[in-house]
């Protein structure tokens, strides 16, 4: 053997002596510090004290019998992402492209559901379509037409009660202090002229100023009306003959059939009429303010006028009882009360937001500008279809 060779295994040799006295020196260590430790501190307790799934176990006896049940309830936040999906079905009493504009932005403003609308200008044909729904709702959502015909149906129970948070934004008295209903535009009523007609027919008169103008005998058969029965409109303006009148009922019926032998033709919706005396059937007709001027901006030559006492309406949205998309709905009746959509509204059909910072359309009639009769709407509402039959009665129809 090498003298290299003898060399390494000495050394390796001394290398393992050396090696395992540390390894005896350790354990006899590890013992002494074991017996000194005793039986309360056993080695397994650090590790079990760094679990961190472990660590609240030892305070679980201490909790209250509810404890547990109030740990489940954060599992119930995420339930409010089920008002953006699915479909809602609309059913409207606004206008064509009032409508397709709506769709269109809310669309946009919350991805997710899918409007369907019907529409039927007339909101007393919606009225009534939702009561003969009762039994199998397929609406959704009631919008348009003034608070008169949606505060009926939240007394016969076919509305369901919603507080948006954007309702806080609106005027007490443009809204059901229930929630059944929310107002959300205003429209103000007055006559619809045809002034090429009227310069070449009633040449050197005086355009009217007052209701009993409509009266006289020269303009038999040259005025149409919206319908009191189908028509928010027509009925509004009954009920103002009747506060007129300082709601003497038979003074209102007198006018009314005054009037009736002048009327060529009760319309079925408020702008129909308009365009009747747009296109020159009738010379004019009492009719909303914001659709006159919507005619007139389109080249029609018609004009709007305010005679004295004049009413006013509240647009409505609300939400149909037992509907196939509730939450849905909510979300859609949220939107409508926001700016963006009151701004869209007086765009498309210069109508008055009941929110205070929108501003009106150039040209458009607001509450301050016109003489107001001391209507009583919730009166007006609770005696519409008796008044109604009055109406019928006396004019014959």
């Amino acid at each position: 053997m090498s003298e290299s060779s003898t060399e390494e295994r000495y050394v390796s040799r001394r290398r393992f002596l050396r090696l395992a006295a540390v390894m005896s020196g350790a354990l006899a260590t590890a013992s002494i510090l074991e017996a000194c430790a005793g039986p309360a501190a056993p080695p397994a307790a650090p590790k079990a004290e760094a679990k961190p799934t472990e660590a609240p176990k030892p305070a679980a006896p201490a909790a209250p019998p509810t404890a547990a049940p109030a740990a489940a309830k954060p599992t119930e936040a995420p339930k409010p992402a089920a008002k953006a999906g699915g479909k809602i079905s609309v059913y409207s009493a606004l206008n064509e492209s009032t409508n397709n504009a709506f769709v269109d932005a809310f669309k946009k403003a919350t991805p997710g559901i899918d409007v369907e609308i019907l529409p039927l200008a007339a909101a007393g044909e919606l009225q009534t379509r939702i009561r003969t729904e009762k039994s199998a709702p397929k609406a959704d959502v009631f919008i348009g037409g003034s608070s008169e015909f949606h505060d009926p149906l939240a007394k016969e129970g076919l509305l369901e009660p919603y507080k948006s948070p954007n309702a806080d934004k609106v005027d007490a008295a443009f809204k059901d202090s229930n929630g059944n209903w929310t107002g959300w535009y205003l429209g103000i009523f007055g006559l619809v002229v045809n002034k090429d007609r009227w310069d070449k027919e009633m040449s050197g008169m005086a355009r009217p100023t007052t209701w009993d103008d409509l009266t006289k005998d020269d303009l038999k058969g040259k005025l149409d009306m919206p319908d009191p029965v189908k028509t928010g409109g027509g009925y509004i303006f009954l009920a103002t003959q009747v506060f007129r009148a300082n709601r003497d009922e038979e003074k209102a019926m007198e006018y009314m059939k005054r009037l009736h032998a002048n009327v060529g033709q009760y319309v079925g919706t408020a702008p129909q009429g308009i365009e009747l005396v747009g296109q020159g059937q009738f010379l004019m007709g009492p009719n909303w303010g914001h659709d006159i001027l919507t005619a007139a901006s389109k080249g029609q030559p018609v004009e709007f006028i305010a005679p004295e006492n004049t009413a006013n309406e509240i647009g409505a949205v609300s939400i149909v009882k037992g509907g196939p998309n509730t939450e849905a709905a909510k979300a859609f009746i949220d939107w409508v009360l926001t700016k963006d959509a009151g701004e869209l509204n007086v765009k498309l059909s210069n109508r008055l937001s009941v929110l205070k910072d929108v501003p009106p359309a150039p040209g458009a009639p607001t509450l301050d500008k016109v003489k107001l009769v001391d209507y009583d709407r919730a009166w007006a509402t609770d005696n519409k279809d008796r008044l109604i039959k009055k109406w019928q009665s006396a004019v014959g129809m």
